[in-house]
């Protein structure tokens, strides 16, 4: 089971990580707060303190055409917020 599909590269999220360790990603739905931890540690080398979890619901999308509107959802996702030690960064440009 992957468990860590990509990491969420935002201004927001860059400016948590500078500001106060805090790194987020887009997680497996099944996958709980150790496995998260778990997977983390071993592909970043970092000691991962705290996880935080969050479901977000799909947004609901309208698209106006020539027989009318459709309407769907955009996928639902579930995030986490790995919060790291002092003196510990995950630089995710290194490999460009």
């Amino acid at each position: 089971m992957n468990i860590l599909y990509k990491p969420i590269i935002t201004e927001k999220m860059t400016a948590t990580g500078e500001k106060l360790n805090q790194y987020g990603f887009v997680v497996n739905k099944d996958a709980s707060k150790d496995q998260i931890k778990n997977a983390v540690e071993k592909m970043y080398n970092v000691n991962v303190q705290k996880v935080n979890t969050m479901i977000y619901l799909g947004k609901l999308k309208v698209k106006g055409t020539k027989s009318g509107f459709v309407s769907g959802r955009k996928k639902s996702f579930k995030k986490a917020v790995v919060h790291l030690e002092k003196g510990q960064n995950i630089d995710f440009f290194s490999n460009i």
